[in-house]
């Protein structure tokens, strides 16, 4: 299994970080990639990625802390993704549930990372939280689909994902996918292509039914992939291989 986003760096993990990535490999997890978003986040990804060869590295600014990111940032970023660990920009994109950056400011700061990512020829982790339409227009206005990415924990409809596979995004589902409520994302993620299918934890967050509440982890991507196996109607096996081939393609990994 490939655990395509992951807050390893979070302090939920200070204690026991070392047992979570022992419990990831005991399940049969392959790969990881961390998600740095800030100064201190991005720093602390790049040192797992140094540490363990497993596990690799976004680098980006989270839309809700766009307001707090400077030119020096933008350029720090971009003399990261020179590095042989570092796979992916982000997460970015757009967030108007919090009110900390104004949404012209994270729209801003979203598209100087989209034309960043064009540059350095590294694809995308998209954060969209109740700005669908605002993120869609944006990726097509800043033609995105050179570089393509991820829709990073996807919640949206069948209709948006459509638009996000043609323009080159891989749909990845999280722990809301296995919630017993969850009835549009179980649709939805029925319909995607298995070719456009990844997984993910977003651990601490999110963690999956029946662990709900708890804290979550690397290891627990298990439960995200059984789901997605009974909705889609095929063994765990197949479903495992072929976001794990696809995790790989997008992130230019070799096995």
């Amino acid at each position: 299994m490939f655990d395509t986003h992951a807050h390893l760096n979070a302090h939920q993990f200070q204690e026991d970080r070392e047992e979570v990535i022992q419990r990831a490999l005991d399940e049969g997890v392959e790969k990881i990639v961390v998600v740095g978003f800030d100064e201190q986040t991005i720093k602390d990804a790049l040192a797992l990625a140094e540490e363990y060869d497993f596990i690799y590295a976004a680098v980006g600014w989270h839309p809700v802390d766009a307001i707090d990111m400077t030119d020096e940032h933008l350029a720090w970023i971009e003399e990261l993704a020179a590095h042989p660990k570092v796979v992916a920009l982000g997460e970015m994109g757009l967030d108007y549930h919090w009110d900390k950056s104004p949404a012209e400011v994270q729209k801003e700061v979203f598209r100087r990372q989209i034309q960043l990512a064009k540059k350095v020829k590294l694809p995308i982790i998209i954060h969209n939280r109740d700005a669908t339409q605002d993120v869609v227009d944006i990726l097509r206005e800043e033609d995105a689909s050179e570089v393509g990415g991820i829709m990073h924990c996807y919640g949206g409809s069948l209709e948006t994902a459509q638009q996000c596979m043609e323009m080159n995004f891989y749909i990845s589902f999280g722990g809301p996918v296995t919630f017993k409520n969850a009835r549009k994302v179980k649709e939805v993620a029925k319909e995607i292509p298995l070719e456009w299918l990844l997984i993910e934890t977003d651990c601490p967050y999110l963690s999956p039914h029946p662990l709900r509440g708890k804290r979550n982890e690397p290891s627990y991507v298990k439960y995200v992939a059984e789901t997605l196996a009974e909705l889609k109607e095929i063994h765990l096996e197949e479903l495992i291989k072929k976001t794990s081939d696809n995790a790989h393609r997008i992130f230019n990994i070799t096995r």
